[in-house]
């Protein structure tokens, strides 16, 4: 497909308002939802598009983020485009949703708005709440700034509608820091999103008769889905979700690359984001927005000569192991950023699996694990710039003094 850049309008638009324009030019037939801040502006904004009659969308409200889910799961079993936001404890409370979600092959799209969970209450950033969830087969997408939610909502229908992936798909923006924000994004016109995320294609299946059928909720032919599915048949149906999940790095790849051929803008490959890897011997990883000012201290490394690089992570699931460990091939130390962690492990969940993917790689770096920023604690440049201290010493001495680490808080 042959698409050129096309003409776009700038508007200041918050994370969250930028979510619901996507979501607004996606053609979607229903949203379900439940207020939780900071998520609540998305959907807010959203109602009020259809009360506007901007949109021909179903909107539901409902009682609680379980049922949100719930009534999305049910509509996309039916085959319509659904959507719906939330974020720490209304994310927690759809958790079995979760799992029956994905399990039903339902692509349904959701933006998650990072937040704490409790207890103590807190209403700001970090990834713990999506972090849970990461096992519960969505694919999950990390954003760093409201450009890229806009982008990657739109991205996110096409992917998980896709009739060779059929999984639902996250899209995580960190809560206030860019939720709250203003920012100059560019948006595409109406016919050219919906003509790049085009009508939902219905994949066939085999019914109880042996006719093939669209796979959706039909009273003319009847399927079943979500049924009772003891030691027989439960261990294929997994199988399967994992077979799709293989499959959905290639598709991110390719609707990504789509997609920039319109837009004009790409976020690496669309599924790690390198920042100056090339001929980096020191390297921090991370995800989400702490990017953007991580960006800027790379820059003043390299201003002083120093081989400073950075990795985010854009794609968590999928988890992209041959991509990280590839772009990480010349790296000699690294220090994993989690804005996250696992009580009683040894360190975070992403510092986990970047080790666990770089165990068998041709080169063994340096690891080091830095928990920060929990319950939106401020990461500033004078705290990167230890961790890049603290890299340099370790290519220096070729030794990590203390691999898990809490920084920017009181001990």
């Amino acid at each position: 497909m042959k698409l050129a850049i096309t003409k776009q309008e700038v508007r200041a638009l918050s994370g969250d308002e930028a979510v619901a324009y996507a979501v607004k030019q996606a053609d979607v037939d229903v949203v379900a939802a439940y207020p939780i801040t900071p998520q609540t502006i998305i959907v807010e904004r959203f109602s009020e598009y259809v009360h506007n009659g901007e949109v021909d969308t179903e909107f539901i409200c409902v009682e609680s983020e379980h049922s949100a889910l719930t009534a999305c799961l049910t509509a996309s079993a039916t085959g319509a485009r659904t959507f719906t936001a939330s974020g720490s404890a209304g994310l927690a409370l759809m958790h079995e949703i979760l799992y029956v979600t994905s399990g039903c092959r339902a692509p349904v799209v959701m933006a998650i708005v990072n937040r704490a969970l409790s207890a103590p209450i807190n209403i700001h950033c970090d990834h713990a709440d999506s972090m849970v969830e990461r096992d519960a087969g969505w694919i999950q997408i990390y954003v760093e700034n409201s450009q890229e939610a806009y982008d990657s909502i739109i991205q996110a229908f096409k992917i998980a509608e896709h009739p060779d992936i059929l999984l639902p798909t996250m899209v995580m923006l960190d809560a206030f820091v860019l939720s709250h924000t203003l920012e100059s994004v560019k948006v595409l016109p109406d016919e050219i999103i919906r003509k790049f995320i085009g009508t939902r294609q219905i994949p066939l299946i085999k019914n109880h008769e042996g006719k093939m059928v669209p796979f959706k909720l039909d009273p003319e032919n009847p399927v079943t889905m979500g049924p009772l599915d003891l030691y027989d048949y439960y261990f294929e149906h997994k199988r399967q979700q994992e077979e799709a999940m293989k499959r959905a790095p290639q598709k991110i790849k390719q609707i990504h690359d789509e997609y920039g051929k319109i837009s004009g803008r790409k976020y690496g490959n669309g599924l790690i984001d390198p920042y100056r890897l090339e001929d980096a011997e020191i390297a921090t990883i991370c995800l989400g927005s702490t990017a953007g000012t991580t960006k800027t201290v790379v820059d003043q490394l390299r201003a002083k000569g120093v081989k400073a690089g950075l990795l985010r992570l854009r794609t968590y699931r999928p988890f992209p192991a041959q991509d990280i460990t590839k772009a990480l091939e010349n790296v000699k130390a690294i220090a994993v950023m989690d804005r996250s962690h696992s009580f009683g492990a040894y360190g975070g969940p992403v510092f986990h699996e970047i080790r666990h993917t770089l165990y068998d790689a041709p080169t063994h770096p340096q690891i080091v694990n830095y928990v920060y920023g929990l319950g939106g604690r401020d990461m500033p440049q004078t705290l990167i710039h230890e961790i890049y201290k603290e890299l340099q010493k370790i290519l220096k001495t070729k030794r990590v003094e203390k691999q898990i680490q809490f920084i920017g808080v009181r001990e």
